[in-house]
């Protein structure tokens, strides 16, 4: 499906998470196209006053419609959304950092599940909401009974990351179906690119620049599919507009697999680095295979992903390169 400028221009958007990785990415995409886009950001309180500091989006800051500052897993946030009176909104506001829900499985929930009930809830109270996009994730589908992976995959999340994502992706597609509010639920696999700090491919190109060890999990032979962040960009737009989208859950991947330990030469190959790779003990609740199944993307929108790994990894790389001055 093309993306089309008229879609968006002059729409009021809110993206939540927009100073995120991904979320500053599509934020960027969506002023490029017209849109009035309001964002939505954690902030602290200091004396009565709310402040915020932008890590990813401080270049568009003075383009943006609005900034909203607060904590999406407080119900303020219901009335905060309801106020801005967004058409069409981009949830992606999340704890996302798996290893994080070991020492902290309260504080995932309240974020990933409890902040998007209240997204959706503010949602049901403006009159002229066209679409809530919820973005979950391919952790929630654990380690694959078969792969590659369709939405028909039984859930079966295999960390407390991965349950918060299952519980918001149904609990989003309850309120669709509930209250008929025009959900879309996008199930993206491995997203990755420049500004991605966390996970194992962005760790990986900052020890490879440094020619420090690349610390692999286990044998190194559990897969993931990396899907660069431009055609996540292009999957969220789509999710957003086409209204095939409305009550769908929808995975988005490149259905191609690759081990950790081969994802580790590729990256030391391609930033030339002396860099040794050498194994550690197996991650707590390690999924061992991820490989989308992307058949209903494409059959639905017309969608399939555009950037090969190596071609991402290079850009991806010379970012990392560029910004850390290397």
């Amino acid at each position: 499906m093309a993306l089309n400028k008229d879609n968006w221009d002059g729409k009021r958007v809110l993206v939540t998470g927009a100073d995120g990785f991904v979320g500053s990415h599509l934020t960027e995409r969506l002023l490029s196209l017209g849109a009035k886009v309001s964002v939505f950001v954690r902030g602290t309180s200091h004396s009565g006053t709310t402040k915020y500091t932008f890590q990813n989006i401080r270049h568009i800051q003075d383009k943006l419609a609005e900034i909203i500052t607060g904590d999406i897993g407080s119900s303020d946030t219901i009335s905060l959304i309801k106020k801005n009176k967004p058409e069409t909104i981009f949830h992606l506001a999340a704890e996302a950092y798996v290893p994080r829900s070991f020492d902290q499985p309260l504080e995932i929930t309240q974020t990933n599940l409890i902040g998007t009930l209240h997204v959706l809830h503010a949602a049901m109270g403006i009159e002229n909401i066209e679409r809530v996009v919820c973005t979950s994730s391919s952790e929630i589908y654990g380690t694959p009974n078969y792969v590659p992976i369709d939405e028909d995959h039984p859930l079966n999340p295999a960390h407390p990351y991965g349950a918060s994502k299952v519980a918001a992706d149904r609990y989003a597609f309850a309120y669709y179906n509930t209250y008929q509010l025009p959900i879309s639920i996008i199930r993206p696999f491995n997203m990755y690119g420049p500004r991605h700090t966390y996970d194992v491919l962005p760790k990986f190109i900052k020890l490879a620049l440094e020619n420090k060890p690349l610390t692999v999990h286990g044998d190194g032979k559990q897969t993931r599919d990396f899907l660069y962040v431009d055609d996540a960009v292009n999957a969220f737009l789509i999710m957003g507009q086409d209204k095939k989208a409305i009550g769908q859950a929808v995975n988005f991947g490149t259905g191609k697999e690759t081990t950790i330990k081969e994802l580790a030469e590729k990256i030391k190959k391609l930033s030339n680095s002396k860099s040794e790779i050498v194994y550690t003990k197996e991650r707590t609740a390690q999924v061992k295979r991820l490989c989308c199944d992307f058949s209903k993307a494409l059959k639905l929108f017309g969608w399939s992903p555009k950037v090969t790994l190596d071609e991402g990894l290079k850009i991806n790389i010379e970012w990392e390169r560029k910004n850390m001055r290397i």
